[in-house]
């Protein structure tokens, strides 16, 4: 793919996961939207979710595998379907671009390893290995690796070792927090260096609040790779860990995020439009949603594109 794809405005697509749970998926233990893929009935709501991002005018979706690390999966007795998940999360989003004939790019989610929002401090050999075969598994259907919601300068960089043999490019979604830090406590000037953005198609702030994103806009912006965000509608400004909100054992039904963390209700399309808006100004052109951001959202800023 153009590996300037990002210099030019592009929509990426918003929260898959509590878009369907808000279209009835359920999810038991902390399968959350893995639940759709090991579920056969729940597979045309991932292509019909899929879909509504690329109707609302996405340039690009993420495939469904932010949930199908092997950790997660084996925590909920699932870790035998850790193959076929990722394996149907490729094969949806293939489908759904297929279905809605549209020129759309497929990036795969390929997320930190352990929990989400903080740091994996397991053995790299061990860390390396979950990336590498979560990797194999999606690299057929995608054409640019997303590493989504990345915690520390170890993952990222143990992760880019992992997907260097597939020759792909990869758009970096790094998690910070409100001191501006990564959950590791690193500064992104720490994280960052001329060796590993040898293949990098820009940098996003992942999974933050509004507030963090613009925060952190001027320092992605001095990196001088096309950068934006990928914005969370939590009503905290914090999202806290799954072990953390999620406590559900493998048979009950799981605790939605949004019953612990919120959800931004004062957060219209206008307010969302105009912040994507003064994004814009700031130089960003790498634009999305994350959680609680539904296609409807999307559609708001889809006219952005140059």
């Amino acid at each position: 793919m153009d590996k300037n794809f990002f210099k030019r405005i592009r929509i990426l697509d918003g929260g898959m996961g509590q878009f369907l749970l808000s279209k009835g998926i359920i999810s038991k233990g902390s399968l959350w939207s893995s639940a759709a893929l090991i579920n056969n009935e729940y597979h045309k709501y991932v292509i019909d979710a899929h879909l509504s991002f690329i109707n609302s005018g996405v340039d690009v979706i993420l495939t469904n595998s932010f949930a199908c690390r092997r950790v997660r999966l084996e925590k909920n007795n699932a870790g035998r379907l850790f193959e076929y998940t990722n394996k149907m999360a490729g094969e949806l989003a293939s489908k759904a671009r297929e279905n809605s004939k549209k020129n759309i790019l497929i990036a795969g989610s390929l997320p930190a390893q352990n929990d989400t929002y903080c740091e994996d401090n397991r053995d790299k050999k061990i860390i390396y290995e979950n990336f590498r075969d979560q990797a194999t598994i999606l690299n057929p259907y995608i054409d640019f690796f997303y590493l989504d919601v990345i915690s520390s300068r170890k993952e990222l960089n143990i992760a880019l070792e992992a997907i260097d043999k597939f020759n792909k490019p990869v758009l970096f979604g790094i998690h910070f927090k409100k001191d501006g830090k990564l959950p590791s406590g690193e500064k992104i000037s720490e994280v960052i260096n001329e060796k590993n953005i040898n293949n990098c198609l820009g940098i996003i702030s992942a999974c933050v609040s509004p507030e963090i994103a613009k925060n952190k806009y001027l320092e992605l912006k001095s990196l001088n790779i096309p950068f934006g965000s990928k914005i969370n509608l939590w009503n905290i400004e914090e999202p806290v860990p799954n072990k953390i909100y999620n406590k559900s054992n493998k048979d009950e039904i799981g605790i939605n995020p949004n019953i612990t963390m919120g959800i931004r209700k004062e957060m219209t399309f206008k307010k969302f439009k105009d912040f994507t808006l003064n994004s814009i100004k700031e130089g960003a052109t790498i634009l999305g949603g994350c959680c609680e951001v539904n296609p409807d959202f999307i559609k708001e800023i889809s006219n952005f594109k140059l």
